[in-house]
């Protein structure tokens, strides 16, 4: 495979390649474009015109520097082996493949895609689309031999991407109506995956049927069919093992997969709970999970709401504090599959400790939750601030405020100052605390090359049933 005809080099030595504001000539999709997308079809091969590319829209020769474009890809391939069940695989890889080529930084999937091109690279003579077409049709035929025609068609204008945008918008319902048939307990594998590695180094996604990876767009099935396709390819089979803890999500065998794939960084995680040895988070999630002390609650925030949300914080800032491939209590990156789960963080009390979310989210989800919790679940048309929440959750009724008596509890109890190993540590935030890390055999906190001075450290021993429910 050859890309001497591509102005730019082409290989995976360019993953997690960085294109800030100054330096990018145009950005397709991302946040602040209203429709966009990638999707897969598996057609018939008299379907496939053989690498070809289409651009409906303007082509970057055409774009304004500095602006902002929808974006649609629609990567159409045909193979004797190809069957349904891979289109979100192959879907995925739209991801890697774009990263592949220097001077393209692509983030996310499905209908939250995010590209910028750079100004090099456009100085160079990567001007058109038709080019990254082609390398993504050369990459796809190369990578995934099974693939023996394929086309790719893009979207750029605000009117043509309406239809393909809706088409997409409905396929992926069908998948999630799909992956929410099975659940953990019907299953003896597991599945991870390190798509995302090149980006956050430490974070290896374990993919169950009631945990769709975090950005939502391989669940359990997907999982499956890619590890029988390519078994030594970057979605692999974890076999679970042993369960240490039922109610946490803990088994042996993803702590063995974590340890490995995180180099020795990390080696213990709780599947269902976001406070107590969490999942890893890449940066790719579709929606941050974070606590917000003041309520013992739990608030949630997508990448497509774009104001601030209840904590005062808005998503890009609370994304910088969780992703990367850290193990951070209180924030934790989640697919929008995963909040209608019924193992939805149940360590930390399930959905009965959600309480604010984007009207957006609510809208999309509102039909999967329990039906007596959604009015009581504020959002940004209710509450503007946490004063405002609290009010909200005592008027509602929210099962949330029965936590409170301990809470308060707890706070009458006398302070005192000591040093415990594993004690539970608060940390503060402008605007917010973070929550502690500890509880139930305690954590480390490790401060690198940071110098912290303070009169005292008052320590509040808290006790977890008021946080989750058994």
């Amino acid at each position: 495979m050859s890309f001497s005809d591509i102005p730019v080099p082409v290989g995976p030595v360019y993953e997690g390649e960085r294109i800030r504001a100054k330096q990018m000539y145009v950005e397709l999709g991302g946040p602040k474009i209203d429709k966009h997308f990638e999707l897969v079809r598996v057609k018939q091969p008299k379907e496939i015109k053989d690498g070809q590319v289409t651009i409906h829209g303007p082509d970057l020769k055409d774009m304004k520097e500095g602006e902002r474009y929808p974006i649609g890809i629609l990567v159409e391939v045909a193979g004797e082996q190809l069957e349904e069940d891979l289109e979100a695989v192959f879907e995925r890889r739209v991801h890697e493949f774009c990263n592949f080529v220097n001077g393209i930084m692509h983030l996310n999937q499905r209908y939250t895609n995010w590209m910028r091109l750079s100004k090099t690279a456009y100085e160079k003579g990567f001007n058109s689309l038709e080019l990254l077409g082609t390398v993504l049709i050369r990459l796809y035929k190369a990578e995934l031999p099974i693939i023996k025609q394929a086309q790719v068609t893009f979207y750029t204008d605000p009117k043509a991407i309406e239809k393909p945008y809706e088409m997409a918008m409905g396929i992926y319902e069908k998948r999630d109506e799909r992956a929410r048939t099975i659940h953990d307990e019907d299953v003896d594998m597991f599945y991870g995956c390190v798509l995302c590695q090149s980006f956050a180094p430490t974070h290896a996604c374990c993919i169950t049927p009631d945990r769709t990876s975090l950005c939502g767009s391989i669940n359990w099935f997907d999982a499956r069919a890619a590890a029988k396709v390519d078994p030594k390819g970057p979605i692999y089979e974890v076999p679970p093992k042993e369960c240490k803890d039922k109610l946490a999500g803990e088994y042996t065998g993803v702590n063995e997969m974590i340890k490995k794939r995180s180099l020795g960084e990390i080696d213990r995680i709780f599947l269902y709970s976001g406070m107590e040895f969490p999942h890893t988070s890449c940066g790719c999630f579709e929606a941050i999970d974070f606590y917000i002390p003041e309520v013992n609650g739990h608030g949630i925030v997508d990448r497509n709401f774009d104001g601030v949300a209840i904590n005062g914080l808005p998503f890009s800032a609370m994304a910088n504090q969780t992703g990367g491939g850290k193990q951070m209590p209180g924030f934790n990156g989640v697919s929008i599959q995963y909040i209608v789960s019924p193992k939805y963080q149940q360590y930390d009390g399930g959905t009965e400790t959600i309480v604010w979310m984007p009207k957006a989210v609510k809208d999309r989800i509102g039909d999967f939750l329990p039906q007596d919790l959604v009015p009581k679940i504020a959002t940004e048309e209710e509450v503007q601030d946490l004063a405002q929440l609290k009010t909200w959750l005592q008027e509602n009724n929210h099962p949330i405020v029965e936590t409170w008596a301990d809470m308060l509890e707890e706070e009458e109890e006398e302070e005192y100052e000591y040093e415990e190993e594993g004690a539970m540590v608060p940390m503060g935030t402008v605007g917010m605390t973070i929550p502690g890390a500890g509880g139930v055999g305690g954590f480390k906190i490790i401060l690198k090359n940071c110098k912290v001075h303070a009169e005292a450290i008052i320590i509040k021993k808290i006790d977890s049933k008021g946080k989750r429910k058994k």
